[in-house]
């Protein structure tokens, strides 16, 4: 496997000259775009591993499906949905248009930022500390990882300067999507997006929710049919507005993050992290994209 592994790392290199670093969060832009790194998890709890797969980033994007996880769990999935839809919204993952012009006024779905910051909103906690206390533990659980924290520059850069995801919150604040301290509730999104992680922890995830929610050893961390609500959000929403494009391609559930890292599920067989900051304009690791059709392509992995 990691034969296979590196060698389709190689090829799929040079792409990184073909994107940019995420730059509007300033603390992103000092990536080495140069990097690129593959983790492999499979169900027996192996490891498999290529290039810069130790070097740690931020969640960023790759946060929504947990902290969705985590309001499943907190709310149960019709008042969840009361808030955010299940739509693909053929929109930049940070658009804020369809907010003013659907009816309701409410996010598409929880994958783009007006439906994450939704999102973040129902998970059950008196503050921001406590709510992201408890998407880390949900994170340190599924990554068999403790040590995951918060990368405190990072969060501190984006808090400073998420002017649009500000606008949305308070656009939500009016319509009703949003309930409470709108200051609060962002602070919560910006310390989720900032939990900083390699790509086995990402692996590690993903093999979760390959194996129905459960760990290797079979004890059970999210309800496999919270599983299936977030692996088909994955499906249609989780590479922004390349998800179709990446479904038909790759065929298997996926969540990419503006730092570069992305998740991807195969179903009881394996999870996987990509991480390659150099990104494409919609958002999407140029290199990882196309490793993750190489490696579905080489193993037959689309779930279609």
């Amino acid at each position: 496997m990691e034969e296979l592994l590196q060698k389709i790392l190689e090829q799929n290199r040079y792409r990184v000259k073909y994107g940019r670093v995420a730059s509007y969060i300033p603390a992103l832009a000092k990536a080495d775009p140069g990097n690129v790194g593959i983790s492999v998890a499979n169900m027996k709890g192996q490891l498999f591993t290529a290039g810069d797969c130790c070097v740690k980033f931020t969640m960023q994007s790759i946060a929504k499906p947990l902290a969705l996880i985590q309001a499943l769990v907190d709310r149960g999935p019709v008042e969840v949905f009361r808030k955010v839809g299940m739509e693909p919204t053929g929109d930049p993952f940070n658009s804020i248009i369809k907010l003013e012009t659907l009816n309701p006024s409410k996010p598409l779905n929880p994958m783009i930022n007006a439906g994450a910051i939704a999102i973040t909103s129902l998970i059950k906690g008196k503050n921001s500390s406590e709510r992201i206390e408890r998407i880390l533990k949900l994170v340190r659980l599924m990554a068999g990882n403790e040590s995951i924290g918060i990368n405190e520059k990072v969060y501190r850069s984006e808090k400073e300067t998420a002017h649009r995801n500000r606008a949305m919150a308070y656009f939500m604040l009016d319509t009703g999507v949003l309930d409470g301290d709108v200051e609060d509730i962002l602070d919560t999104y910006f310390l989720q997006c900032a939990i900083e992680v390699t790509c086995s922890d990402i692996a590690n995830i993903a093999l979760c929710l390959a194996n129905r929610g459960s760990t290797p050893a079979g004890r059970e961390i999210v309800p496999a049919e919270i599983v299936r609500i977030i692996t088909t959000f994955m499906v249609t929403c989780g590479m922004y507005n390349a998800s179709g494009e990446f479904a038909i391609k790759a065929g298997i559930p996926a969540k990419s993050g503006v730092s570069g890292g992305i998740m991807a599920v195969v179903p009881q067989k394996m999870g996987i992290g990509v991480y390659s900051p150099a990104l494409d304009p919609k958002g999407n690791s140029t290199a990882g994209i196309h490793i993750l059709e190489d490696l579905s392509a080489w193993l037959d992995l689309s779930i279609f």
